[in-house]
């Protein structure tokens, strides 16, 4: 909204430095300023609110040195960094641009489901929440309707780099290095000469025209990235400050990815995919990054509040849509590799679990207990070891995303 203001307080007469609304990373880092400011400021009066309210969380004994302890912190602290992500981007981006409305549904829709979930904990004394098969549900909804977006808004649409040859120089001086915009449902693949993957293609056995129909396979992959991340943000959030710490991690690097795919210049520079107008998301980006930092401000150990699901379904539904976005999403099993990583150590506990139960009549276990933060609290770890370790481990990650884009 402040960025339409001053454009149309810049087309009436001059207005000293309203030029700089114009740039991307101007707003971008205007927009992480505030946001930190936001959610350190007002996070406070957030969490004594929650505490008159007695949104406490009510912590199951899993025999863990210190967990009695955070019984009745208050939580649903989530809303902090949808608020803190969400006004700065009202004022500073551009509302129209397609990729931010659907990080704004990505938000809002994401965050109610969370919202309910942590709601019926709460307020109905229920410590299992809403039932798994309606966040699911819900998870997969809002896999469709981004799968969907990104497919048919003629918004979304994607260059390819032009051959040597057909490279020219325009009468304008300026070197033509990428083709038309069109329709895609290509993908960014690592560690390939050609780093670059139709997804369509796995249709290709239906004949002759099967590349209209590649759109199935991206709404498919869509929802399963979607469920999956936003399933093991969920899970990462045990202890204080990992969920929010190692999410901050990778969406700074999304955020570069998100400026870089969209600046025809660096595309073409880094030979990497480039995605018209997807460089407004890096005001979102930054501005989420900002919450997250904000939020770690209360949330480290030890915790005055917690995320909730409020937080961390919203934080890995957001994470997951923005990869699919620029077209990274096959990245995130590095880049999230920590989610990956404690949702990996759930599905294999419980699998062998159940395997040994039914082969030998008593559950055999992998890890002393899942989620795989909680294994090494079982080793006698602190907490804020163990949190600062995974943190190390996703900067490494990271780093290694980035690199990635030249191993070829």
């Amino acid at each position: 909204m402040l960025y339409y203001l001053i454009e149309y307080i810049e087309s009436q007469s001059h207005f000293p430095g309203a030029g700089l609304f114009q740039f991307i990373t101007f707003r971008a880092g205007a927009a992480f300023i505030l946001s930190l400011l936001i959610s350190t400021i007002y996070g406070k009066r957030i969490i004594d609110f929650l505490r008159k309210q007695q949104v406490g969380e009510t912590v199951r004994d899993l025999g863990l040195d210190g967990q009695k302890q955070k019984s009745g912190t208050p939580t649903m602290g989530g809303i902090i960094i949808i608020l803190s992500t969400l006004i700065p981007v009202i004022l500073l981006a551009k509302l129209d641009n397609i990729y931010i409305v659907i990080l704004l549904i990505t938000t809002v829709w994401m965050g109610l489901i969370g919202f309910v979930d942590d709601y019926i904990k709460v307020f109905k004394k229920d410590k299992e929440g809403l039932k798994g098969k309606f966040k699911v549900l819900g998870q997969v909804g809002l896999g469709i309707i981004v799968g969907s977006m990104l497919y048919f808004n003629d918004g979304v649409t994607m260059k390819d780099q032009l051959p040597k040859e057909q490279q020219i120089v325009n009468d304008n001086g300026r070197k033509i290095v990428f083709g038309d915009a069109h329709k895609s449902t290509k993908t960014t693949i690592p560690f390939f000469k050609n780093n670059e993957l139709e997804y369509s293609k796995a249709l290709s056995f239906l004949g002759e025209g099967y590349e209209k129909y590649g759109w199935i396979v991206f709404i498919l992959v869509t929802v399963f990235i979607v469920t999956g991340i936003s399933n093991g943000a969920n899970l990462t959030d045990g202890i204080d400050g990992l969920a929010a710490g190692t999410s901050a991690i990778m969406v700074v690097t999304l955020a570069i990815f998100a400026w870089v795919s969209g600046n025809i210049i660096f595309a073409d520079y880094l030979d990497v995919m480039y995605i018209p107008n997807s460089g407004e998301m890096t005001v979102f980006i930054l501005a989420f990054a900002g919450a997250l930092i904000g939020f770690l401000w209360y949330n480290t150990f030890p915790a005055q509040v917690f995320m909730g699901d409020t937080g961390s379904l919203t934080i890995g539904g957001i994470i997951a849509v923005i990869a699919i976005a620029i077209r990274k999403e096959l990245l995130l099993p590095i880049l999230a590799g920590v989610f990956v990583v404690e949702n990996l150590s759930v599905i294999m506990q419980v699998s062998w679990f159940k395997y040994t139960k039914k082969k030998f009549g008593a559950g055999r276990r992998i890890f002393k207990m899942s989620p795989l933060h909680h294994h090494y609290q079982k080793l006698d770890y602190h907490e804020s070891k163990i949190v600062v370790r995974f943190w190390i481990i996703g900067i490494l990650l990271a780093v290694f995303t980035i690199v990635t884009l030249k191993l070829r």
